[in-house]
């Protein structure tokens, strides 16, 4: 007897699950953060703050290449790219800090150096009348010597940047020639001439 059973079909084999999507935001991320760092890098102030940003960028984008290599992430030109502009901004960065770093100690020194200043006048006046000012650290010291005979000289002493200190002689009702001379720490720093009744010699702002 025919056995007219009819034959099934084999069974499909269970379908394949789905790719997993790209895990590409750690790197992108990466890419802008770094990217944000080395714009920033170069602004004066700002460019000391930027480091953070660009070593964030630096860590994600690291990561990005990581999944790249693991086949987990497909936008390796952008992560490669992440991990350069990062470098470049914390290489920025660095230098920066060191810069300011660097002014800062030398304001400090220049705010804390002690200093010679030497006061001279001279000329075929008979008398001059003298105004000289020095500035120690945050107090301004004013002397005024009316009819000072001539060659005349005063030394100070002095702790700071001394900018801006005033030095000036005027010559006497006689007229004749009058001039100023400041010597800081060795070295002429300013001088002056001048002639005549009431003239006046001005070496301010040594």
């Amino acid at each position: 007897m025919t056995d007219h059973t009819p034959l099934r079909p084999p069974a499909a084999p269970p379908a394949a699950p789905p790719a997993a999507p790209p895990r590409n935001g750690l790197g992108t991320a990466g890419f802008v953060l770094g990217l944000i760092g080395l714009v920033i890098a170069p602004i004066p102030l700002a460019g000391v703050a930027a480091w953070p940003v660009a070593v964030l960028g630096l860590i994600l984008s690291a990561v990005g290449v990581a999944r790249v290599r693991s086949g987990k992430a497909t936008n390796k030109g952008l992560t490669v790219a992440g991990v350069v502009v990062s470098l470049l901004g914390l290489v920025v960065s660095i230098l920066w800090a060191v810069v300011i770093g660097k002014a800062i100690s030398d304001v400090n020194e220049q705010a804390t150096q002690h200093h010679t200043i030497v006061y001279q006048v001279g000329g075929d006046a008979k008398a001059a009348d003298i105004d000289y000012s020095t500035f120690d650290r945050n107090t301004i010291l004013i002397n005024t010597e009316t009819g000072a005979a001539v060659p005349w000289t005063k030394t100070a002493e002095a702790t700071g940047f001394l900018a801006g200190a005033r030095f000036t002689a005027t010559a006497g009702p006689d007229g004749g020639s009058v001039s100023c001379k400041v010597i800081v720490d060795g070295k002429e720093a300013k001088t002056a001439t001048a002639a005549g009744p009431a003239a006046v010699a001005d070496c301010t702002g040594f």
